[in-house]
């Protein structure tokens, strides 16, 4: 029977998950503690769905492969699609940063995602390594943002969750996101393959074929807000049939991963307990 293996803290989304994927016939079960519960553990094909440790906790125990747009992806888009300047560096280069910005680490969150006033607030070398990756992004300030999954390059399920800034959550998502979201994944294909090229550092350009994409209003016109793991993001009025179907790719088993979704599957490390 196929597993669907749920991290402990289980929020709204995971409710909903767990009630689609038993619906499909999948054993989905939400973890006490975490750990691959040991009368699971040999359950295949298996999926996951959690945070970011909870999928190095989980991953190798079940044989998923979870799938991560790359850190700097943000940085690959033309400038058309971003609104502002958006850079990726390291811990050490952004706390040296002596101007107001929005920080965040691109897919762990091992800080807050807030707007600095320079980085002398980021967290120090005693917490962090010099190297870990953050993202650099000017100031802007988005009227509404959508949450986009999306599968093989095409919008999949879609929800608005933001208005000004605050929790606004609805099913309804225009034409014009819709149109905008539609150039956004175009820019990530090319002739209708997506890109797929990484460099020495893991950062590359393209997205997996499973992945959540944000994107917003600004006062200028539409931008890209982030990429997320599908594996950890909220699904908040999208149909949750569907987020799940972008879920169950997004961290599937590792021996069904497609030559072209393999550039993207998350670094094996080891959990320290």
């Amino acid at each position: 029977m196929s597993l669907l293996l749920l991290a402990p803290r289980i929020n709204e989304t995971g409710l909903q998950l767990l009630t689609a994927a038993r619906r499909r016939g999948l054993r989905a079960h939400t973890a006490t503690r975490w750990e691959v519960p040991s009368e699971l553990a040999a359950l295949r094909p298996a999926h996951l769905y959690g945070g970011p440790l909870f999928a190095d906790v989980a991953s190798a125990a079940l044989g998923v492969a979870p799938l991560e747009p790359p850190a700097d992806w943000l940085t690959t888009l033309p400038s058309g699609l971003l609104g502002r300047r958006v850079e990726c560096t390291t811990l050490a280069e952004a706390r040296r940063l002596r101007r107001p910005a929005f920080l965040k680490p691109p897919v762990d969150k091992l800080f807050p995602a807030r707007i600095y006033p320079d980085g002398s607030g980021l967290p120090g070398p005693d917490a962090l390594d010099d190297d870990t990756p953050v993202l650099v992004s000017d100031i802007v300030a988005f009227t509404e943002e959508f949450r986009l999954f999306v599968l093989d390059g095409a919008v999949h399920a879609a929800s608005r969750y933001a208005v000004d800034g605050a929790l606004a959550v609805s099913p309804s998502v225009g034409p014009d996101a819709r149109a905008f979201a539609a150039d956004v994944l175009a820019a990530c294909t090319d002739g209708g393959a997506r890109t797929r090229t990484r460099t020495r550092t893991g950062a590359g350009s393209g997205l997996p074929g499973a992945v959540v994409v944000d994107i917003g209003r600004t006062a200028d016109g539409w931008a890209v807000v982030e990429a997320n793991p599908a594996w950890a993001s909220g699904g908040y009025a999208c149909d949750p049939d569907a987020v799940l179907d972008v879920v169950l790719r997004a961290a599937g088993p590792a021996g069904l991963l497609t030559a072209a979704d393999a550039p993207f599957v998350r670094p094996e490390c080891t959990v320290v307990r």
